[in-house]
C-alpha cells in the first residue's frame, strides 16, 4: 500500500486543530472532544447547543473543501462493506463510552491539559490502533 509523507501539511493541520481546541477553550469553556459536542448536540436542544452545530458543520464542510480542494477526489470509494463499516462505527461509539472520551477530547485537549486519564487513554487507543493495522496488513493482507 502506497502513502504518501506530508511532514508540512500534517504540521500545519495539527497546528490549526491544536490552535481551534485552545480557542474553544478559552473563548467557550469548553473541551473540543467531538464524541461530547456530537452527543450533547443531539441531546440538548436548546439554543445553548447552537455552537455545537456550527462547530459539527464546519468540521464537516472543511473536510469536503479540503478533499475536494486540496486532495482533488471528486468521488469516494468506500473499500469496505457497509455491514463492516457499521459494526466498525458502533465499536467505535462503544469504546468512546467506555473511555469516556474520544482521540480528540483526551488527545488533543486532555494531553495538552497534562491530564493523567487522558495520558492513559491516548496510549490505548494507540496501541489499539497498532495491533489493528498490523493485524489488517499482515495478519488478513489487506
Amino acid at each position: 500500500m502506497e502513502t504518501t509523507f506530508t511532514p508540512v501539511a500534517s504540521l500545519l493541520g495539527g497546528m490549526l486543530i491544536g490552535l481551534a481546541a485552545l480557542l474553544l477553550l478559552w473563548l467557550n469553556g469548553k473541551i473540543a472532544g467531538i464524541s461530547g459536542i456530537v452527543g450533547t448536540a443531539i441531546t440538548d436542544i436548546s439554543a445553548a447547543s447552537g455552537w455545537r452545530w456550527c462547530f459539527i458543520a464546519g468540521l464537516l464542510i472543511g473536510g469536503g473543501v479540503a478533499l475536494y480542494q486540496i486532495v482533488g477526489v471528486t468521488e469516494i470509494q468506500l473499500r469496505a462493506s457497509l455491514p463492516l463499516l457499521i459494526v466498525a462505527g458502533l465499536l467505535v461509539g462503544y469504546g468512546t463510552r467506555l473511555g469516556s472520551g474520544c482521540t480528540s477530547g483526551h488527545g488533543v485537549c486532555g494531553i495538552g491539559r497534562l491530564s493523567g486519564r487522558s495520558m492513559v487513554a491516548t496510549c490505548t487507543f494507540m496501541a489499539v490502533a497498532f495491533v489493528t493495522v498490523f493485524v489488517q496488513r499482515h495478519v488478513l493482507g489487506g
